[in-house]
């Protein structure tokens, strides 16, 4: 029973930490244009990262001048935006692209 659980325990570490980073949707192609592209701006006294796939925006990560960043990520792909204090605060679902119209 104890080695069934240290299994199962090192099966999920690196789900654990890969949680830890952004999660950027693969394309479906292989194309250069369709890698995320981030855009970076500054305006008033914050910066704002919006990360776009295939051109459409699934995250922004706002910086403020004094204060903790957070995370706007748009988590069914409707255009609703959640916000996220960190990306690390959950089991995050792979979200892999496998047909699109």
């Amino acid at each position: 029973m104890r080695l069934l659980v240290l299994c199962i325990a090192c099966l999920l570490t690196p789900l654990a930490q890969a949680a830890e980073q952004p999660q950027i949707p693969p394309s479906v192609s292989g194309d250069a244009t369709d890698q995320p592209a981030v855009t970076i701006s500054r305006e008033a006294g914050q910066t704002v990262e919006e990360y776009r796939a295939n051109g459409k925006l699934y995250m922004i990560k706002i910086t403020p001048k004094h204060g903790v960043p957070y995370y706007l990520v748009d988590d069914l792909g409707d255009g609703k935006f959640s916000r996220h204090e960190g990306l690390d605060s959950g089991l995050r679902v792979p979200r892999w692209t496998l047909f699109s119209f």
